[in-house]
């Protein structure tokens, strides 16, 4: 047995998460924060069998897509109180997978 963990943008769980217990996999959704942009993400908590892993990752392929946006990072100009708002390009969405074994699962 396999536990995936899975960190996905907010935007992308709604869809996700309908996906996965639409095809009866049982999923535990936790709220955390991402750390580069501060934005929201959607931890996912999935156990699943060892032959079912590629099915849950092909579904979370599908449905967490890698997109770029344009956000502002503030940026000190010369000292003092004085920033200027730089404008930077980067890539959000897609998923961050941690696969690991499961040495011993309970249901009470």
């Amino acid at each position: 047995m396999k536990l995936i963990v899975a960190i996905v943008q907010d935007q992308d769980a709604p869809s996700l998460v309908g996906e996965l217990t639409e095809k009866e996999f049982r999923v535990t959704k936790l709220a955390s924060t991402g750390g580069f942009l501060k934005s929201g993400n959607t931890t996912l908590l999935i156990g699943v069998e060892d032959e079912e892993v590629e099915s849950v990752k092909d579904i979370i392929e599908k449905n967490c897509k890698t997109r770029e946006i344009t956000t502002s990072l503030l940026t000190v100009t010369m000292p003092g109180d004085t920033y200027i708002p730089y404008p930077l390009e980067v890539k959000i969405g897609g998923a961050t997978l941690f696969i690991l074994d499961v040495e011993q699962f309970i249901r009470i």
